[in-house]
């Protein structure tokens, strides 16, 4: 989640030098806005910032925001759902020998166990990152960062709902400041001039 958050600014600096994209105040002001909400809804008074742990936040951020602008600029011309298969399996081969050299044996699985992996797998990877994918080629790297901002908000409002958590002022306060920002940052997304994605038979599922 914080990757998410550090990269929406990474993301429109990258996106205005690799991809030429225009650079807005708003634009800028609507990320800063949005890491400020986030900061009155999950922050609390006693939290301290920890030096290594924002330094490994930093490089993350950096490291999913370069991956998303230059998902948009070199993107090849194959369907949403093909690009998105091969992202995926690339990912898993490079990890699949470090999880086997560093991570315990799995011990034997329930049927409540593979059903959590098909749910992460399914939904929590594979159908989340064909439209994640898809809507860099359609709205731009900066329009789909700014969702990552629903993040923490969504799971803050899962909390209250399902697990009775209190939801105070100040954290109602964020909550409606990242809505605003997410809502500012797509009325400017619109009003700027988007990169036409390839019309080649093969991009048209996209």
């Amino acid at each position: 989640m914080r990757r998410v958050l550090g990269s929406w600014v990474i993301v429109l600096l990258l996106a205005r030098g690799w991809l030429g994209t225009p650079l807005s105040r708003g634009a800028l002001g609507a990320a800063v806005l949005g890491l400020v909400g986030v900061a009155l809804l999950v922050l609390q008074p006693h939290a301290k910032l920890d030096p290594l742990g924002v330094g490994a936040a930093l490089i993350g951020a950096g490291s999913m925001a370069a991956g998303v602008v230059l998902t948009r600029r070199w993107q090849p011309p194959v369907p949403a759902l093909t690009f998105t298969a091969w992202q995926l399996t690339a990912g898993g081969l490079l990890l699949a020998p470090l999880a086997f050299a560093l991570e315990p044996a799995l011990p034997p699985l329930s049927v409540r166990n593979i059903a959590g992996f098909l749910w992460l797998g399914l939904f929590g990877a594979a159908i989340s990152y064909f439209f994640w994918f898809r809507g860099i080629a359609r709205l731009g790297p900066a329009a789909v960062t700014s969702f990552g901002f629903l993040s923490p908000l969504s799971a803050v409002v899962l909390g209250w709902l399902v697990l009775g958590e209190r939801l105070g002022r100040v954290q109602t306060l964020g909550a409606l400041i990242v809505l605003g920002s997410v809502w500012l940052a797509g009325r400017i997304n619109r009003g700027q001039t988007r990169i036409a994605p390839p019309t080649t038979p093969e991009t048209r599922a996209l």
